[in-house]
């Protein structure tokens, strides 16, 4: 059974492990739905008490079919309507066995619940009205980051961030809709048709804050999605140990001799937060050595790929044609950042333009060059806090929809078309605003007819 068959049907009770597989020191099995505590009666003889209190953790055994104990396990009972599912849930913590853990799952199956699909819990919260739809959505990034930045962002959003962004540009598009819808239908009841001028006045924010929330996306994808990064040079200028100075481990081979680094080596990591995959690339030099010829070609081909590069000139030696060809390169390219390796030697270079300086040696401005990087990938946003930033692709093609709805809107009041058609326009852009949290509008819309202007006085 789908997700999509059990939106409408969540009166069956479910079960599922909700750890990881394997063995551990714990596993827990989570029961939601109207025969969870039933079920969890059945499944656990509890030690010191005959019923479950609210919210309180009990120590039971569980129990097979003849009375006989598998585990000593804790329960803990959540009561609807303010469990994580907006049902009864009861979680049964037992020892990490996955025997145990599959007997407890199977035994609860067994005694009248189902095995539940992937994400049904968070489904269900939703369908209670518990979270919306991008809370949902960010529950799932908040289980798979793999960065505390990543972790603070998606926890904001599940604690409704995103959304509370989006209602007040909703509350603004109903109340516009509304206006225009009493005007047209309770003309009679000297309910003023709004102006030209009046329309466009509260247009223009709604254009202002979808706007924000669209360009947002830059950073937010960076966000949740993380950076590709490839250092490019010439031959010994330190990328290799840049790189592994990066890393924080040995992971590309350091010679003297130059053309070691004939392919690409990447490993990821975390820098300031982002996860990034960075790449150690051949040296950029020309060379009669075919396998060296090849990687140098590669490099290359990491420019097309790479949200930022890192291009690393030795301070230590005057730069050579190489070292041109690429600082040509990157006047070019807003993804380039410039890096002056070797600032433990004796400066031979005399910069132009913003480098950052480090030692791959020493250590020295590395922790300068990770900053220098997470500011290139994701610049201070003017009036958006981390957790609004949207994160999802999903999210941003319906704000993309609805702000050409509102641009048609706009354009719509310049050309004097009757205010009939203009509606077409703004409802479809509260449309896709909607399915951002899978909110219903209809209700809204009539909320504010009746309450802004006293319909059926």
């Amino acid at each position: 059974m789908s997700l999509a068959n059990n939106l409408l049907h969540t009166d069956d009770t479910i079960v599922a492990l909700s750890t990881p597989p394997g063995v551990g020191a714990i596993g827990v099995v989570r029961l939601s739905g109207p025969e969870a505590l039933a079920i969890s009666k059945q499944l656990v003889a509890l030690t010191n008490r005959k019923e479950l209190g609210h919210r309180c953790a009990s120590i039971g055994s569980l129990i097979d079919d003849k009375g006989e104990v598998v585990d000593q396990v804790i329960l803990t009972y959540f009561p609807k309507p303010k469990s994580y599912s907006g049902e009864d849930i009861v979680e049964i913590s037992c020892h990490g066995s996955p025997v145990i853990l599959s007997f407890a799952v199977e035994r609860a199956i067994f005694l009248g619940a189902r095995l539940a699909e992937p994400g049904e819990f968070t489904q269900r919260a939703f369908c209670n009205g518990r979270i919306d739809l991008a809370q949902a959505e960010a529950v799932r990034d908040l289980v798979e980051a793999t960065t505390l930045h990543q972790a603070r962002v998606a926890i904001q959003q599940v604690e409704g961030a995103l959304s509370r962004r989006v209602g007040p540009l909703k509350k603004k598009l109903c109340d516009l809709i509304a206006l225009l819808e009493a005007g047209i239908d309770f003309a009679e009841d000297d309910v003023t048709v709004p102006s030209a001028v009046t329309l466009l006045d509260r247009l223009e924010p709604l254009i202002l804050g979808v706007t924000s929330l669209t360009d947002s996306f830059r950073f937010g994808k960076v966000v949740r999605s993380g950076l590709t990064i490839s250092i490019l040079g010439r031959p010994n200028t330190g990328k290799s140990s840049l790189f592994n100075k990066l890393l924080e481990k040995d992971r590309s081979i350091i010679s003297e001799a130059a053309g070691t680094t004939r392919d690409q080596v990447s490993e990821m990591l975390s820098i300031e937060g982002l996860p990034v995959k960075l790449i150690d690339t051949a040296g950029i030099r020309m060379t009669s050595d075919v396998v060296e010829a090849k990687g140098v070609e590669k490099s290359y081909e990491a420019l097309a790929d790479s949200d930022l590069i890192l291009i690393v000139v030795d301070l230590s030696e005057e730069l050579q044609a190489a070292d041109h060809e690429l600082l040509a390169k990157s006047t070019d390219d807003e993804r380039c950042l410039l890096v002056g390796n070797k600032a433990d030697l004796q400066s031979k270079v005399k910069l132009q333009g913003d480098f950052a300086i480090v030692s791959a040696l020493t250590g020295e401005g590395v922790d300068e060059l990770r900053q220098a990087i997470r500011f290139k990938a994701l610049p201070e946003v003017t009036g958006l806090g981390e957790g609004t930033f949207v994160t999802n692709l999903r999210h941003q093609g319906l704000l993309c929809d609805a702000l050409e709805y509102l641009r048609k809107a706009e354009g719509a009041i310049s050309d004097d078309v009757p205010q009939e058609m203009l509606l077409l326009d703004l409802y479809g852009a509260l449309s896709s605003i909607d399915r951002i949290t899978g909110a219903t509008s209809v209700d809204d819309i009539l909320e504010n007819i009746f309450s802004a202007f006293c319909i059926g006085k």
